[in-house]
C-alpha cells in the first residue's frame, strides 16, 4: 500500500513526466517505488515499474527528453530572434488579441444572461467575457 494515498501513477510519456534529465528522473521514479507506487507510461509500453530493464530504458529516455527540452529552447530562441530581425516588436508576438463587442456583452449581461451564455452568443470564451466586462467597469 502506498503511503501517499495512491498505488499507481499513469503518465502520458516520460518526457511529459519530467525533462530534468536522467538522474532526476530516476530519482523521482525510485522515490515512487520506495513508497510502493507503481508507474506506467501510457505511450511507451516499455516504461513501467514492472520491467526487468526498466531503469536502463528510463535512463536513456530521460536523457533524450532532456536533450529535446534543450533543442526546444534553442528553436524558440532562434524563432524569436528571426521574428525580431524582421522588425516585429515583442508586443506583437503571439496570437492576435480576441475581439468582442463589449456593448453587446453589457446589454446581454444587463438582461440577466450568464457569462457562458454571453460567450456562446458572441463566439468567444467565458473567460474573455469576464475579463472584458471587468475591465470596462
Amino acid at each position: 500500500m502506498a503511503k501517499h494515498g495512491f498505488e499507481y501513477l499513469l503518465f502520458w510519456s516520460l518526457d511529459r513526466l519530467t525533462r530534468e534529465g536522467t538522474f532526476a528522473t530516476l530519482r523521482h521514479l525510485r522515490r515512487l517505488s520506495d513508497h510502493g507506487v507503481k508507474f506506467k507510461s501510457y505511450t511507451d509500453q516499455y516504461v513501467d515499474s514492472l520491467g526487468v530493464f526498466g531503469e536502463a530504458i528510463i535512463g536513456i529516455l530521460a536523457a533524450v527528453a532532456q536533450q529535446e527540452r534543450i533543442r526546444l529552447s534553442e528553436r524558440t530562441k532562434a524563432g524569436l530572434a528571426r521574428v525580431r530581425a524582421k522588425g516585429v516588436s515583442a508586443f506583437r508576438l503571439g496570437r492576435p488579441a480576441a475581439k468582442m463587442d463589449i456593448r453587446k456583452a453589457r446589454n446581454l449581461r444587463a438582461r440577466g444572461l450568464s457569462l457562458r451564455s454571453i460567450a456562446r452568443k458572441l463566439g468567444v470564451s467565458p473567460a474573455l467575457v469576464c475579463l472584458k466586462l471587468k475591465a470596462s467597469r
